[in-house]
C-alpha cells in the first residue's frame, strides 16, 4: 500500500527543524546580523498613524476638556504649546457618522472673573464718587458692597471727563460703571431747559426695548434718591405713543432710548440733544452694527461731543461726554469717531476676559441631526422639571435663530405640558411689553427667545442656557453663553450647544482650539 506524501509545508518544517541552529552569540564583530524588514504600508496600517492624529491622553485630575472618547480630553494642568497640534474633539464632526459625539469644556473657577483678585478693602467712595451718590447706591443697590474690576477701571476716568470705551464680558457690572459717573455730573449742574422741548442732560442708547426697560429699572431708584428723573423712550409704537411719552411733566434729566424710536422723536422736534452732558451707547457692537450704524450716527450727528475734557466745564455751553459699552471690542469705533471727536481723546478699557471663554461656566456641546433635537430638548427640561421639585434650581434660556423657530417650537412645549414663556422680535410691542420681567421674577422657568434676549439683560437667576439653534456668529455665542454666570448670580451656570451644520462645527472648533490653548477667540476685533 503507498504511503501518501506529507504536503510540502510539513517538509519545509521538518528541514528547518532539523537544521543547525546559528550561534548568534558566536558571530565576529565584523560579521552583520540578520535584518527583517517589515514593508512600510504594513508598518502604517499596524500603527494607524494615517487615520488618527498624536493623541494627549488624559491623566488623573481635573480635566479642561472632557470628552465622550477619552483619549480627545484634556487635563487642566496640560498647556498646549504655540505651534503645537491640538486633538480636537470636534475634529471629524462634519461627517455624519460623529451624531451623538459630544465634549464639554470644564469649569476651571467658581468664582466669577470681575469679582476676583479684588482687595477687600475697596469701595466705591475711594474711586471718587460723592456722598450722595454713595447714598443712592446704598439706598437702591444694598446689595452692592464693592466695586467690580470694570467698574474700578471705569469710574476714575469718566469722573475726570475722559471718553470711554469700555469692552468687558458680560456679567460684569458695566450698567452701574457708567451710570453713577453720570448722576453725579448731573447733580453738580443745573438744568438749562428755556425752550419747550424735552431735553434730556443723559442719554443711554440702547439696542432693545427690553435692555431700555432694565436700564431704567437700574438708574430710577438712584435718580429718585439724587431728585433727577429718569424716563424710556422705547421703540415699537406709533409717533402718538412716542409724543405722550416725551410729553410726560416735568422733563426726563436722564433719558434712556432705543434708537428707532428716538430718531422718530428728533425727526419731529420732540426731543433735542442740545444739552446732553453724557451720552451712553450700551451694547455698542450691537448698535455699531449695519443695522442700527446709520440711525446712531445720526444720533451722533445732533449731539455736541466735547473735543477734550476741557469742553465739559463750561455749564452754560454744554458738551457731552460720550461712553460706548459693549461685551465685545466693537469694530469701525476709530472711523465713528472721527466725524464727531477726536480718537486721541478715547480711553480704551478692556477686561482680561474679553473674547474669552468664560473659565466660570461650564460649556457642553452636542452632535446631533436636526430632527434629534427636539427629543434632546425635552429630555433636558424634564430632567430640570424634577430637579427643581426635588430642590433649589434656577431658570434656562433657549436660543433659536429666527422667530418663527421660536414660534413653532412652543407648540411642541406646549404639545408636552412644558409651561414656558416666548420672545421674539416679530411680536407686537404690547405683547413684548414685561416678558423678560416676568421671566426675572420666576412666573416661569423656561424663555424661548432669539438673540433679542442675549443683549445686556441681567439674568443671575437663570442656571442653564440652550442653544437649540447653534448661533451664527462668536459674538452671538458670547453674549448668549453670558447670561449665565454673572455677578451676583445664586446658581453656577451651564451651556448646551446643540450642533447640526457643517457651518455650525466651524465655530465650535473654532471655540475649542481657543479654550485648549487658552486664548481668546478670534476674528473679534483688535485686542
Amino acid at each position: 500500500m503507498a504511503v501518501a506524501r506529507p504536503p510540502r509545508l510539513l517538509r519545509l518544517a521538518a528541514r528547518w527543524l532539523c537544521a543547525p541552529r546559528r550561534d548568534l552569540a558566536g558571530r565576529g564583530p565584523e560579521e552583520p546580523l540578520p535584518v527583517v524588514r517589515i514593508p512600510r504600508a504594513l508598518q502604517q496600517r499596524q500603527s494607524g498613524r494615517r487615520s488618527s492624529p498624536r493623541l494627549v491622553l488624559a491623566r488623573p485630575g481635573p480635566l479642561l476638556i472632557s470628552a465622550r472618547r477619552r483619549e480627545l480630553s484634556q487635563p487642566a494642568r496640560l498647556t498646549l504649546g504655540r505651534w503645537e497640534r491640538a486633538p480636537l474633539a470636534s475634529r471629524g464632526w462634519k461627517n455624519r457618522r460623529s451624531r451623538r459625539d459630544h465634549f464639554s469644556i470644564e469649569r476651571a473657577q467658581h468664582e466669577v472673573p470681575a469679582l476676583r483678585n479684588l482687595s477687600s478693602e475697596g469701595s466705591f467712595a475711594d474711586l471718587g464718587l460723592e456722598p450722595p451718590v454713595l447714598r443712592a447706591l446704598k439706598d437702591a443697590a444694598p446689595e452692592v458692597l464693592r466695586p467690580t474690576t470694570v467698574q474700578s477701571s471705569t469710574i476714575p476716568p469718566l469722573l475726570r471727563g475722559r471718553h470711554i470705551l469700555c469692552a468687558a464680558e458680560t456679567g460684569s457690572g458695566k450698567t452701574l460703571g457708567y451710570l453713577l459717573p453720570l448722576l453725579q455730573r448731573l447733580l453738580g449742574r443745573p438744568g438749562l431747559n428755556p425752550h419747550s422741548t424735552p431735553a434730556p442732560r443723559g442719554l443711554v442708547l440702547v439696542p432693545s426695548r427690553e435692555l431700555a426697560e432694565q436700564v431704567r429699572a437700574v438708574a430710577q431708584p438712584l435718580g429718585i434718591s439724587l431728585g433727577l428723573r429718569v424716563r424710556e423712550l422705547g421703540g415699537g409704537h406709533g409717533m402718538n405713543r412716542i409724543r405722550v411719552q416725551l410729553s410726560k411733566q416735568p422733563p426726563a434729566d436722564v433719558l434712556v432710548a432705543t434708537p428707532g424710536a428716538l430718531w422718530k422723536a428728533l425727526k419731529s422736534h420732540l426731543v433735542s440733544l442740545k444739552q446732553l452732558s453724557f451720552l451712553v451707547l450700551d451694547e455698542a457692537d450691537t448698535l455699531l452694527d449695519e443695522s442700527f450704524l446709520e440711525l446712531v450716527d445720526y444720533i451722533l450727528q445732533k449731539s455736541h461731543i466735547a473735543e477734550d475734557p476741557d469742553d465739559l466745564k463750561d455749564p452754560f455751553n454744554p458738551k457731552a461726554q460720550l461712553v460706548l459699552v459693549g461685551a465685545t471690542f466693537p469694530e469701525g469705533v476709530s472711523q465713528l469717531l472721527s466725524k464727531v471727536a477726536s480718537p486721541d481723546s478715547l480711553t480704551t478699557i478692556t477686561s482680561s476676559k474679553l473674547h474669552c471663554i468664560m473659565p466660570h461656566v461650564r460649556q457642553t456641546f452636542m452632535r446631533l441631526k436636526g430632527a434629534e433635537k427636539v427629543t434632546e430638548l425635552v429630555q433636558i427640561l424634564k430632567q430640570h422639571d424634577r430637579a427643581y421639585r426635588t430642590g433649589p434650581s434656577g431658570t434656562i434660556l433657549v436660543f433659536c435663530n429666527s422667530s418663527s423657530t421660536v414660534n413653532w417650537l412652543g407648540y411642541i412645549l406646549d404639545d408636552h405640558k412644558i409651561q414656558h414663556l416666548r420672545l421674539q422680535g416679530q411680536m407686537p410691542a404690547s405683547m413684548r411689553a414685561g416678558i423678560f420681567q416676568c421671566f426675572q421674577k420666576g412666573s416661569r422657568d423656561i424663555l424661548l427667545c432669539t438673540d433679542i434676549a442675549s443683549r445686556g439683560l441681567d439674568s443671575t437667576h437663570v442656571e442653564l442656557v440652550v442653544n437649540y439653534d447653534f448661533p451664527l456668529t462668536l459674538q452671538d455665542y458670547i453674549h448668549r453663553a453670558g447670561r449665565v454666570g454673572r455677578v451676583g448670580s445664586e446658581v453656577p451656570g451651564t451651556v448646551i450647544s446643540f450642533v447640526t451644520h457643517p457651518w455650525d462645527v466651524s465655530l465650535v472648533q473654532k471655540i475649542e482650539l481657543a479654550a485648549r490653548r487658552r486664548r481668546s477667540l478670534p476674528g473679534l476685533g483688535p485686542q
